[in-house]
């Protein structure tokens, strides 16, 4: 975590901005699949006390008609789509469309109609048609929810806020498998390139 010299800097340098809400909220579940949610395959750290936090977000967004998209890693079996990110992690490799802990888990799964976006990087936008959705739906704000803090989330996040979109990360909903990177994303995210808030406090504001 930032000691207060950081925080010092940052708020000196005039960071650490709110952007807010929009007015068309949805939500992202980031990679919240078995295999992250295993610490023996790629999990661990607070990893599945975000996936416990998350499902009241998810409840309100789904009671209130709202957007809510799905990202999921997915390789082909063959390994005909490796990518140099699969070589550099190729446990990733195994998250092929049919594999267990390649499907979002049971506690969060989605419904008929909710997207569910499939990639091969880390960011839900590069090379998926997610931007496109978001446009066609009116969304201006995300959301932010799943894994790891450090990696998806955060490359997630960046590209949403290059995209002009509004990005709000749940940091009860987030998790990673070691808690240091965990906590020195979320600081940088949120002088950088997100708003900050818990689920409670999103849902506080949306209602």
């Amino acid at each position: 975590m930032a000691n207060s010299d950081d925080k010092d800097v940052y708020a000196r340098q005039q960071f650490g901005g709110r952007t807010g809400f929009g007015k068309s909220p949805a939500l992202m579940v980031i990679d919240f699949v078995n295999g992250f949610h295993d610490p023996d395959i790629l999990g661990g750290g607070n990893i599945a006390e975000a996936v416990i936090a998350t499902r009241p977000l998810l409840d309100f967004f789904r009671s209130r008609g709202l957007p809510v998209v799905f990202t999921r890693i997915v390789y082909a079996q063959d390994g005909s789509d490796a990518s140099l990110w699969s070589e550099k992690l190729p446990r990733l490799q195994t998250l092929h469309e049919s594999a267990h802990a390649s499907q979002v888990v049971d506690a969060l799964a989605p419904l008929p109609g909710e997207v569910v976006v499939r990639k091969t990087q880390a960011s839900a936008f590069f090379g998926t048609s997610l931007q496109a959705n978001l446009f066609r739906r009116g969304v201006d704000t995300l959301v932010v929810t799943g894994c790891t803090t450090s990696g998806c989330v955060r490359a997630s996040v960046i590209d949403a806020m290059s995209l002009n979109f509004r990005t709000v990360v749940a940091t009860d909903c987030v998790g990673d498998r070691a808690l240091g990177p965990h906590h020195a994303n979320l600081f940088d995210m949120g002088q950088k390139y997100s708003d900050l808030l818990t689920a409670a406090e999103i849902i506080e504001t949306l209602s």
